[in-house]
């Protein structure tokens, strides 16, 4: 009998039988199983000695897998599906990787999540690439989720999201939701649900787990080390992409995660955080001023740069060497004077440290203390990703128009360590 995708099979090999059911395989030369704890494998074609179909896939059960099934028993949240690897299937007819834009899709790969969660709605507001996202996407899912947290019904909200610029999102919702009541959880996979090496199961998982819990955060969830063992409950404001491909490749930055997340349920607490109150109003605050820009300074760099932002931004976070340097006054090309220049006429420009880890200090060397006096606002540690979102925050508030430099340095959504930490 032939064995179609859905099928429950038997597969012999030359070392063992395996048993589970046939999914559709993104990689050539792989049979993907779902064994009956939830893992996917892959089986290399060369290795199968035979293929036995146990039990051929109903009608009836392709009915139900169209279905969103609901345990009113288990505790309600919503999801949030935007696009990204998380999101994404091989589309068996063109050989390319393609949008699962039925929410139920997602599900059928994940079954185990309607065990731990009763998904009460799946919103979709758009089906993105992260690299394709800005602000107006931002203020999209910020709204979806401020939404969900209203409705008193809803424990929780799961965010799916491409990995690339998810770090952005998670910025940008910290400064856009204030006071929350109950967790919003940003979550990813650097390999589509179909491939046998997917890091979405454990992913998803956890972030069920954390967005039941009592940890009232935005916060980004995902793999804590390479294998499928835990993850980590990571700061919004405080995390950044490391790695182009590793399953881990989120990694907090200058503090340590707010939790382990364990796949039974488990949570162990690292810092002290925001805890739950279903009765806390949440505040909405989506505005954002397009006329940002995040730049880095690099040897050589024209100061005629200075001129032309000036002419056409607000404001830009300038990536700086070390403590915080620039080419200055020995330089062929000092870019102080342009600087000023730039700041006099009304650009807002903001410091943020090239190095990601450590803090930026004028007061050591005098490339910084000429810039400070030449009114560049340092950012201490704050990732420059996070600084150009929240630059963009602070310019859209007309109210705070002479309190910039004042608002930039408070620390509204824990986007600034007091204290280091590895």
């Amino acid at each position: 009998m032939e064995a179609n995708f859905g099928d429950k099979v038997r597969i012999k090999t030359v070392k063992e039988e395996i048993e589970g059911i046939l999914l559709e395989s993104s990689e050539q030369g792989i049979y993907l199983l779902k064994l009956k704890s939830g893992y996917n494998i892959g089986i290399q074609k060369e290795d199968i000695v035979n293929i036995e179909v146990v039990e051929k896939k109903s009608e009836e059960e392709k009915r139900k897998e169209s279905k969103i099934k609901i345990n009113k028993t288990l505790p309600a949240i919503d999801m949030i599906i935007t696009g990204g690897t998380i999101s994404s299937r091989l589309d068996a007819g063109t050989g390319a990787v393609s949008w699962l834009t039925k929410p139920e899709d997602l599900l059928k790969f994940y079954p185990e999540l309607k065990d731990i969660v009763n998904i009460k709605k799946i919103k979709v507001p758009f089906m993105k690439a992260s690299e394709n996202m800005d602000s107006l996407d931002w203020k999209e899912i910020a709204k979806a989720a401020y939404e969900s947290l209203n409705d008193k019904d809803c424990q929780g909200v799961i965010i799916t999201h491409g990995t690339d610029f998810l770090h952005y999102t998670s910025a940008a919702l910290s400064f856009f939701l204030r006071d929350l009541n109950k967790p919003i959880v940003l979550t990813y996979a650097q390999r589509s649900s179909d491939r046998a090496s997917s890091d979405a199961r454990l992913n998803l998982v956890c972030a069920a787990r954390a967005a039941i819990s009592d940890i009232a955060e935005v916060m980004l969830v995902g793999h804590g080390s390479i294998n499928d063992d835990f993850c980590y409950a990571l700061m919004g404001s405080k995390v950044r992409k490391m790695h182009t491909s590793r399953r881990d490749a989120f990694k907090p930055v200058n503090t340590r995660a707010i939790a382990k997340i364990f796949p039974d349920g488990k949570i162990e607490p690292i810092l002290s955080y925001n805890k739950r109150d279903d009765n806390r109003k949440i505040k909405l605050d989506n505005s954002f001023n397009d006329k940002v820009a995040l730049i880095k300074f690099y040897p050589g760099m024209e100061p005629e740069i200075f001129d032309y932002l000036s002419s056409r931004y607000q404001g830009i976070v300038l990536e700086l060497s070390g403590l915080g340097h620039i080419a200055t006054e020995e330089a062929r090309k000092n870019l102080l004077p342009a600087i000023k220049k730039a700041i006099d006429n009304g650009l807002v420009i903001c410091a943020a440290p090239q190095t990601i880890y450590g803090r930026l200090d004028p007061f050591v060397y005098s490339p910084g203390r000429l810039l400070m006096k030449a009114g560049v606002i340092f950012l201490e540690d704050m990732l420059p990703e996070v600084a150009y979102v929240k630059l963009g925050f602070v310019l859209a508030h007309k109210d705070w128009r002479g309190k910039i430099k004042e608002k930039m340095l408070e620390n509204i959504s824990g986007e600034i360590s007091k204290r280091l930490e590895e």
